[in-house]
């Protein structure tokens, strides 16, 4: 007969059932990140655009039909950079594969870590925008007074043109935005804390 694992006085079971739903909620609150991710890179939630490799972009069929990007850039207050699209606009076939690239100069008299984070507008295009190579997520330190061209290689899936929403928009909006790195900011506090003034014996 197997053991059950369960107390038997009632109380007991009360507490074990509290604790274990205490440890599931845990265990889901890890999880939730990750899970998150993954369903706004399946779905394009949020504007998460999509990932595609060279192989599949070159299977794709150019059609007639146009669609304009627009190109966007933001940089967090406490980044010392200056950083911007290299074009306002391009206009492409739908399904053509296109390159924009972005300028970021850092304007400090210090090394400088920035990482970008992305989405686009509306959001119902993210899961038609497919990435082929894309400078988001990577560090990028630069040097004082350095500038550097970052590339994106982009298409518009023509399966847009069957999702009957989706098909009516004529503009997307790509927009990235740079933050310091989290490396960089704990840098920065760990030097901060290191130069406090130690407090005077009295």
């Amino acid at each position: 007969m197997a053991l059950s694992i369960l107390p038997r006085n009632s109380k007991h079971r009360t507490a074990f059932w509290a604790a274990f739903g205490a440890l599931a909620m845990l265990g889901l609150g890890f999880a939730a990140v990750p899970l998150y991710r993954l369903f706004c890179q399946v779905t394009g939630f949020g504007g998460t655009t999509q990932k595609a490799d060279l192989a599949e972009a070159a299977k794709v069929q150019v059609g007639t039909t146009k669609i304009s990007v627009r190109f966007d850039s933001n940089t967090d207050p406490g980044l010392p950079w200056k950083f911007s699209p290299m074009q306002v606009t391009q206009e492409m076939p739908i399904g053509s594969r296109m390159m924009a690239f972005y300028r970021a100069e850092n304007v400090s008299d210090k090394p400088v870590t920035g990482v970008a984070s992305f989405n686009v507008q509306p959001e119902l295009a993210g899961l038609y925008f497919k990435k082929v190579h894309c400078f988001c997520f990577n560090q990028q330190t630069l040097q004082p007074g350095e500038s550097v061209e970052m590339p994106v290689q982009y298409y518009v899936d023509p399966a847009i043109l069957k999702d009957p929403e989706a098909a009516r928009i004529k503009q997307i909006t790509l927009s990235y935005t740079f933050h310091t790195s989290a490396d960089q900011s704990q840098a920065v506090k760990v030097a901060a804390k290191t130069l406090d003034p130690v407090p005077a014996a009295r």
